[in-house]
């Protein structure tokens, strides 16, 4: 088992959906504002600006990498650096790991970590077209017409062969989400939803039906991370980083060798083994979904589900509200919207609000452990982190 070196002490966020008067600028610093107030801290406490790549506009994502916020935020002459974090999806892992790293080592003290971006106001034809090829291979997949919907069916098709997942069950992770979106104000989607509206839903890329697919959003986040040892003294309710594991499996989805599995199984035994934490202590499961199949893939590698399948597992209301697993409890991409690299740091900073007892009517009882995955490109990596409460 680690040391634990890092916590997170602030958080904030936007609510997620189509908002073309709100810019990505004034979305940021929002989100930026409520994290350093959640923490307790002044702008001029942030030595490091961590700002995650934005695609909806280039000119926007030039400022971030520029130290346009430092300016906005009033960090002029105090932070001390101003870094970019990007590796898709799987950013909110990543970038989690570089703030460890730099105030683990002494770098930074405070580390302010934020992602705004505006793809759900895109127009409809710039959105697919930014999206519909992100991570195929222009030389091999993309001449025969494969794109990000195809890459989400041949997962699902192949898991369910492997399983003997029921469409009923991969529509069932749906549900699931959004009974959790219902209570989160900041979600997209909040009208209740059934397994019979999933599969009555219009067919995209067989098995996945329209309702089985996410939604471009606007949308931002942020979280601060702190040295180990500041954390009780910066907020009465830190969060720790108690462990990573993670792996690459590939590029272009052909190539993996295990598209039923990925890596998470691998990514799971190191981030226990780090966190001196097993699967039947985590309470929590914040899964980096976009399909219904990634998170019963995940589910599976973390061995969250007590023997059970996890198609069966999730279909008996297990990750639901009420539940003895609750899992990805802001709706996920599918339900709070999918705010491109985003999408994943909502899902951990929902882990992070749920363990500081901040979710409010979604607060799960009782909670000390946690685990929050992430995956970016075409699933091309797995990622998880134990949190906890406890130091």
């Amino acid at each position: 088992m680690q040391k634990t070196k890092a916590a997170a002490v602030g958080i904030g966020e936007v609510p997620s959906g189509r908002f073309p008067e709100r810019s990505e600028l004034e979305a940021a610093i929002l989100a930026c504002r409520d994290a350093i107030l959640d923490a307790g801290l002044s702008p001029r406490d942030i030595d490091v600006v961590m700002p995650v790549g934005a695609l909806a506009s280039r000119h926007f994502n030039v400022d971030l990498v520029f130290s346009r916020l430092c300016e906005e935020l009033g960090m002029l002459r105090s932070a001390k650096m101003n870094v970019q974090v990007m590796s898709g999806g799987a950013t909110s892992s990543s970038m989690l790991a570089v703030a460890e790293g730099l105030v683990a080592g002494g770098l930074a003290r405070n580390v302010l970590c934020v992602h705004s971006d505006a793809v759900g106001s895109l127009p409809k034809q710039a959105g697919i077209d930014l999206f519909s090829t992100t991570g195929v291979s222009e030389e091999w997949e993309a001449p025969y017409g494969h794109n990000m919907n195809a890459v989400g069916a041949l997962a699902s098709n192949r898991y369910m062969h492997e399983t003997e997942t029921t469409e009923e069950e991969l529509a069932a992770v749906c549900v699931s989400l959004r009974k959790w979106a219902e209570l989160n104000p900041h979600a997209m989607f909040r009208t209740p939803l059934t397994i019979e509206e999933v599969l009555a839903s219009r067919m995209i890329a067989t098995p996945l039906r329209a309702k089985h697919c996410n939604m471009l959003a606007d949308g931002a986040a942020a979280f601060i991370v702190a040295r180990a040892e500041d954390a009780p003294h910066i907020t009465s309710t830190p969060v720790y980083v108690r462990g990573h594991g993670s792996l690459v499996t590939h590029y272009t989805v052909s190539q993996d060798t295990d598209l039923a599995r990925l890596g998470f199984e691998q990514a799971a035994a190191e981030a226990y083994a780090k966190s001196g934490i097993g699967p039947e202590s985590i309470q929590l499961a914040q899964i980096y979904d976009a399909y219904p199949v990634w998170p019963l893939i995940t589910l599976d590698g973390l061995k969250l589900c007590r023997g059970e399948r996890a198609g069966a597992f999730v279909a008996a209301g297990e990750t639901a509200p009420g539940g003895s697993l609750p899992m990805t409890t802001n709706g996920g991409m599918l339900s709070q919207g999918h705010t491109a690299v985003g999408g994943g740091i909502a899902v951990l900073v929902e882990g992070f609000r749920q363990l500081m007892g901040k979710a409010g009517p979604r607060q799960v009882a009782n909670l000390v452990n946690a685990v929050e995955t992430a995956s970016g490109g075409t699933w091309m990596d797995s990622h998880v982190t134990v949190l906890s409460r406890e130091h």
